[in-house]
């Protein structure tokens, strides 16, 4: 096998995601190539490698025994790649390298949230660092930072992973809705009964299932959702109530399109963390991040840990 040179860690990157999505459809997307472009570069890289990564075709797409053990090895290089390239830049006092976030969606309207505002100051003295981001839901994000494919990820994370710290920064109020057409629209407030909460077709975040119907006490789900944006169009369609973070129900409601459901007792605050598997100062790129999220966030007093988390200053 001949000696791997620059032009090679582009194969394999091309060849880490094309394993990771499992295809070259999927791949096509995310590295924005043609497949006939993709089946160029795998069949260069087999070509460097000696031996034959996958199995494509009629059967579809399949890793052989060394196209694993060559997808394990490539993840480990590019992560030495990219500590070396945080040791170079801390030893230089710069950050450089790859940051990989992760956050849940519909928190773009949520100043204390929003990632923009801290990225906006981050780049502003880290413009070397690569940032890589990606929405998930909390469960799948905190599996992401687990398999050490994020390096920090934000969400309302419920159940303390160990090996993980948390980083408090904010409580997002969240309040239940119905949309205009809904038979609880029009009602007055005195005459929302909970048996009327009970009779309406409830759409839950799948996430969080057994807790949105709990926190109602509502004996069934109608309607599941992952994204916001769909919870929003489920609650638009004026048959189901859900929960939506009132950043973004409140907007629909001074449009005249959607209604708060007895705020007083159906409102709740979701506690909002930054959690990241690397403690303090292992880790300058996150280190700085998080110091601009917190800063954006001004979490309080009342936004503290549970017991068992880490705050990082």
């Amino acid at each position: 096998m001949r000696r791997l040179d620059n032009i090679d860690l582009r194969l394999l990157r091309v060849f880490v995601v094309l394993a990771q999505e499992g295809g070259f459809q999927d791949a096509q997307i995310a590295l924005n190539l043609s497949q006939s472009t993709l089946s160029t570069h795998l069949a260069a890289l087999e070509r460097k490698l000696g031996g034959q990564l996958c199995e494509r075709g009629r059967t579809g797409f399949r890793l052989t025994s060394f196209g694993e053990s060559t997808l394990a090895a490539a993840l480990r290089l590019f992560e030495d790649i990219d500590a070396f390239h945080g040791r170079i830049g801390r030893d230089q006092r710069r950050l450089v390298g790859r940051l990989r976030l992760g956050i849940v969606d519909g928190v773009v309207t949520n100043p204390q949230l929003g990632l923009q505002t801290a990225l906006a100051r981050y780049m502003d003295y880290a413009s070397e660092v690569f940032v890589d981001l990606e929405l998930g839901t909390p469960l799948a994000l905190e599996r992401a930072l687990m398999d050490g494919q994020r390096d920090l990820v934000v969400g309302p994370f419920s159940q303390k992973v160990p090996g993980i710290t948390y980083i408090p920064l904010h409580r997002e109020a969240q309040a239940l809705y119905c949309g205009r057409g809904h038979a609880l629209f029009d009602l007055p407030g005195a005459e929302i009964s909970h048996a009327r909460i009970e009779e309406a077709l409830f759409s839950v975040r799948r996430y969080r299932h057994l807790d949105d119907l709990y926190r109602v006490n509502h004996p069934r789900a109608s309607a599941a959702i992952v994204q916001m944006e769909a919870q929003v169009m489920m609650i638009l369609s004026g048959r189901f109530i859900g929960y939506l973070p009132r950043h973004i129900g409140e907007d629909w409601v001074g449009r005249g399109q959607m209604r708060v459901l007895r705020p007083e007792s159906y409102g709740f605050d979701s506690a909002h963390f930054a959690a990241t598997r690397r403690l303090k100062g292992e880790q300058p790129l996150i280190d700085a991040f998080i110091r601009e999220l917190q800063a954006q966030a001004k979490a309080r007093p009342d936004a503290s840990p549970e017991a068992g988390t880490q705050v990082m200053r």
